[in-house]
């Protein structure tokens, strides 16, 4: 089974930014006066996010649950 470009896009949406605040979360911890860490939280629960709505999208999908409107 393919995958349909949202959960191609969701999961790598979500890596990127999970990394991303990983990032600015390191740097957020040698600067605590600045807005970093806020930031880093922020973009970690926004991947975490996607990466669960990829999960969801790919379940629907393989249990043929999805909506008759998207069928290829």
């Amino acid at each position: 089974m393919r995958s349909s470009p949202d959960i191609l896009i969701a999961r790598s949406f979500g890596i990127v930014t999970v990394a991303a605040g990983f990032m600015a979360g390191m740097y957020g911890l040698d600067h605590p006066d600045t807005l970093w860490l806020k930031t880093a939280l922020g973009l970690i629960a926004t991947g975490l996010l996607a990466q669960g709505y990829a999960l969801i999208r790919t379940v629907v999908r393989a249990t043929g649950h999805h909506d008759e409107r998207h069928k290829p």
